[in-house]
């Protein structure tokens, strides 16, 4: 009896710290992408807080580093960006290229996971993203941390409509997109190209052929117009021939 008692009484005291840590929003953080978990479990709605001075939110009780900018949730994990336009995914991985400056400028202190490689770095300022990523990135995104901060835009509005699909009631990715058309009329400032699989490529043009996408339209263009001619010089043909017939017939009379 004694032993049932204590197995109930732990049974009871993992429900409480399991409730107590959904309540006060103490999530974990990772990723779930089709085929890959990096480990993202978002069951309610975080809490957002603006960084400040800048356009962009964190999220200070989830244990990861979790932003919002412009109108999308975006995490920093395994050394990669994701974004969504929802706050639990799915999620789309972004590459360094294509991450809005203003992410990247977020000061090293709003990271609440900094990975190793940002040991060192001054809490303050944004991390060494170029030392990090190479010279290539660095040459493309030269004054990257040199901004105006006067000039500085406002935060996008939060999709708090969100609040009310959490659990059970988080919707589908095509109830998503309705749900957002329905209730957020933000429109982005900055626009993100996720990475895509790599397509095939097309024929290359031979010797001397030019490499124009519009070249199979031109070509249809061009045979349309010659059909067209054709059409005009048969025609002329037949009046020609009945011109002809009405000469004839006046010299017979």
């Amino acid at each position: 009896m004694k032993n049932l008692r204590k197995s109930l009484a732990s049974v009871a005291l993992v429900v409480l710290m399991s409730w107590g840590s959904v309540a006060t929003g103490q999530v974990s953080l990772g990723v779930t992408l089709p085929g890959v978990s990096i480990g993202i479990n978002l069951p309610l709605y975080p809490q957002l807080v603006q960084v400040p001075n800048y356009p962009v939110y964190y999220a200070p009780q989830v244990q990861g580093n979790y932003f919002f900018y412009d109108g999308s949730y975006w995490v920093y994990q395994g050394d990669n960006w994701y974004a969504s336009s929802w706050y639990d995914g799915p999620w789309s991985q972004v590459g360094p290229q294509s991450v809005p400056l203003y992410v990247l400028r977020i000061p090293v202190r709003y990271y609440r996971s900094p990975p190793s490689h940002f040991r060192g770095w001054q809490r303050d300022a944004p991390p060494r993203w170029g030392e990090h990523w190479g010279n290539d990135w660095a040459q493309q995104h030269r004054g990257w941390d040199q901004w105006d901060r006067r000039a500085m835009p406002r935060p996008a509005p939060l999709p708090v409509y969100q609040r009310q699909h959490g659990g059970d009631r988080y919707p589908r990715v095509d109830e998503q997109r309705e749900l957002q058309r329905r209730y957020y009329r933000h429109e982005p400032r900055d626009e993100v190209s996720p990475r895509a699989p790599p397509q095939a490529q097309a024929p290359r043009p031979g010797p001397g052929q030019a490499n124009d996408p519009d070249r199979g339209q031109g070509r249809a263009r061009d045979n349309d117009r010659e059909q067209g001619r054709d059409k005009d010089r048969g025609k002329q043909r037949e009046r020609d021939r009945d011109d002809s017939n009405e000469h004839g017939k006046d010299r017979k009379k």
